[in-house]
């Protein structure tokens, strides 16, 4: 027994010992491999893997995708993206000596081509000055870059000659070489980390740096999309312009939803169609792998991740009309403040709006002054920016949404709907304006017409239409005393009026509509005085262009609601469209834009007849405000002039209109601060529908042009 147990025990020994040996020649096997594999790396073949090995540092690189363009209703482009060459650099190997051979070299080749590269080094020469902001600034400077107190601008700049062990003697060559160290150091950059060294470099420069690239090190050529505005100043208002992101703006973008991810040095859109697009515009970024040796010389690269292109935003405006239209403000302003009227004002900014009456889109929008938007892409001067901060006029403010204008008497048409609609009048009433209205008996507030200021009685009898015709204020008086403020405020509301139109941009304001509320919010009581005031567009009635545009178009259209837009639409770069109703939730969502509750009153047709005979009797009628303007025009045009004193003192003028009377297509709504009168600026509503009709006949001239080729070939 054992025995047998002996054995096996001596069995399991065996098999144990046998398994063991096993392992332990397999061990020395892989040992011997390894042993033979690094023998050959290092010894027979080792000159070779260390060549190959220095190719095999990868960094990975951005592939900017094409911004998408923003074109106007015809496809024009008015800002759109093209291909342009940058120039960065990675950190490498090499020697202070090499590496400032290389700067030079390259910043010699920018220099002969005519471009230019980033430097903030704060010494110039010839003469040596310091330039900073302040002493301070120049002393902890000093101390950062460990240079003495008393030391002078020459004495610093050798300093950091010899800190950057640059060994030319050649002062015009040590302050180019600084540019780019001291760049370097400021900013920083690493193997795998580029900084940037020139924008937008000539094809000249890209060529001749790509043949020289075994002189560089750590060169790279960077081919990338470029912003460019075709259309200078014009509506710059609309088109907004870019910037390189600030950590303000990327937060503001994550509390929207936005999870891209932004680099330090992207530009993304800070104002108008830009911003509020920048989420479709932008598109998205590739990805390239770059392949370079230590000493800085690219190898190889190649595409990891494609980039995929913008989408275009279509605008509603139409270039050539969106021309005019800025022309005839600019010209009329300065016109008003030449005298080129009856009398001098010293008339300021302004804003013009035009709507097709039946769609709501914008076909031209613009506001004075304006600006350039190109030049804030690399980065406006300081000089420029300054230029537009201090100008009082402030030419970055778009007036259309942002500047809220007392109407004037061009609300009259609301007190006039309001009164026909409640039945407090009719068609065929005429009141009599004998002189100041008598609010009651004991009343000491007694306003009067401003035609019994300026003739000492009043207009006589007048019905709805004639006391729009001749502008009657006490005719409003009578009409909103008998129906209260209530009933005034429901119709302007319904009218769009003190409050936003959701037009596709930022900081639209809402305005103020005169009234209960109104009044409340101010801590003020409203009374029956108030109610006169604001029946003639005065009282707390205030409304930017772009609401004005919409009320205008409402009374042109029979009285019918309409949403306004400035997008068309938005095409993705693959040519597909984005849903109108996406677009819409996406705007509303971004801009915190929430549809308005207001209640879809019918109105009459009687009434809205009376209210356009009474606008074409302003541009038509021997008593029309605007009869002067338009008598030999042949387009016909309903419209109405308002003037409103601003608390300064100022005489804002207003003009509204729409055209063709019959038939109406646009309407034009001209608000010009302290232009005096609203008959001076009827001049560039008129030039406004020349232009849109001389458009349309062009076009109908060409169709029928081509239509009696036909024929004549047939």
């Amino acid at each position: 027994m054992r025995k047998t147990k002996f054995k096996k025990e001596k069995t399991e020994l065996d098999k144990l010992n046998f398994r063991f040996n096993v392992i332990s020649v397999v061990i020395y096997l892989v040992a011997l491999v390894i042993l033979v594999r690094l023998f050959d790396m290092q010894i027979v073949n080792g000159q070779e893997y260390r060549e190959n090995s220095n190719t095999r540092l990868s960094r990975e690189s951005t592939i900017e995708s094409a911004r998408g363009s923003i074109v106007d209703r015809s496809g024009n482009a008015l800002v759109s993206t093209d291909m342009s060459f940058s120039l960065e650099m990675y950190k490498t190997k090499v020697e202070d000596e090499q590496l400032n051979h290389s700067i030079l070299l390259m910043v010699e080749i920018l220099e002969k081509n005519g471009d230019s590269y980033f430097d903030t080094f704060p010494i110039s020469i010839e003469p040596f000055e310091f330039h900073f902001s302040s002493e301070e600034e120049l002393a902890k400077w000093k101390e950062k870059y460990k240079i003495p107190e008393t030391a002078s601008a020459e004495e610093a700049f050798y300093l950091m000659r010899d800190k950057y062990n640059i060994k030319t003697d050649d002062i015009q060559s040590i302050r180019k070489i600084l540019a780019i160290r001291y760049g370097i150091t400021t900013k920083g950059y690493s193997t795998t980390k580029s900084i940037s060294i020139s924008e937008a470099i000539s094809r000249e420069s890209a060529v001749e740096l790509q043949v020289r690239s075994n002189e560089l090190t750590g060169v790279n050529i960077v081919t990338e999309p470029i912003r460019k505005y075709h259309v200078g100043n014009m509506a710059s208002h609309i088109l907004g312009y870019m910037g390189r992101i600030s950590d303000k703006d990327e937060e503001a973008l994550k509390a929207s939803g936005d999870d891209y991810e932004y680099e330090p040095t992207d530009k993304i859109g800070k104002t108008g169609i830009e911003k509020v697009f920048e989420e479709y515009l932008r598109g998205k970024d590739g990805k390239k792998q770059i392949d370079m040796s230590v000493d800085g010389t690219i190898t190889g690269e190649y595409t990891s991740q494609e980039a995929i292109g913008g989408a275009d935003v279509v605008l509603t405006i139409d270039s050539n009309l969106q021309k005019i239209t800025e022309n005839a403000l600019a010209t009329n302003i300065e016109k008003i403040r030449a005298g080129g009227f009856s009398e001098t004002h010293n008339a300021k900014g302004g804003a013009v709006v035009v709507t097709n009456v039946n769609t709501g889109e914008i076909l031209a929008m613009a506001s004075y002054p304006d600006y350039e938007p190109g030049l804030f892409y690399n980065g406006i001067s300081n000089e420029k920016y300054s230029e537009y901060n201090t100008n009082p006029l402030n030419p970055l403010h778009n007036r259309t949404i942002q500047s809220p204008y007392a109407p004037g008497s061009t609300f009259k048409m609301i007190t006039a709907i309001a009164a026909l609609e409640t039945g407090v009048t009719n068609t065929v009433e005429k009141i009599n304006d004998n002189g100041p209205y008598i609010l009651s008996p004991n009343s000491k507030y007694k306003p009067s017409c401003w035609y019994y200021k300026d003739y000492g009685r009043g207009h006589g009898p007048l019905n709805v239409s004639g006391a729009i015709e001749k502008s009657c204020n006490y005719f409003f008086y009578e009409v909103s005393n008998r129906m209260g403020i209530d009933n005034l405020e429901k119709y302007a509301r319904y009218f769009g009026l003190g409050q936003k139109t959701g037009i596709e941009l930022y900081n639209e304001k809402s305005g103020t509509l005169a009234g209960k509320s109104a009044a409340e919010k101010r801590g003020d009581t409203w009374g029956p005085g108030d109610t006169l005031s604001a029946s003639i567009g005065q009282s707390y009635n205030d409304f930017t262009p772009v609401q004005m545009a919409k009320y205008i178009s409402m009374i042109a259209n029979g009285g019918h609601s309409i949403d306004l837009s400035i997008v068309k639409s938005v095409v993705n770069s693959d040519g597909t469209q984005v849903p109108d109703s996406e677009i819409r939730q996406f705007t509303n969502q971004k801009l915190g834009i929430e549809p308005n509750q207001v209640e879809n009153l019918q109105i009459k047709e009687e009434t809205m007849q009376a209210v356009l005979e009474g606008m074409r009797a302003v541009t038509e009628g021997e008593s029309g405000t605007a009869r002067s303007i338009f008598s030999d025009f042949n387009i016909s045009v309903g419209g109405k002039t308002g003037s409103a004193e601003t608390t300064s003192g100022d005489v804002n003028a207003l003009f509204v209109g729409f055209a063709p009377f019959e038939k109406p297509e646009i309407a034009v709504v001209v608000v010009v601060e302290n232009g005096g009168h609203g008959n001076y600026t009827a001049e560039v509503v008129r030039e406004v529908i020349a232009e849109y009709f001389g458009m349309n006949m062009q076009y109908v001239n060409e169709v029928m042009s081509a239509e009696h080729e036909i024929e004549q070939f047939n």
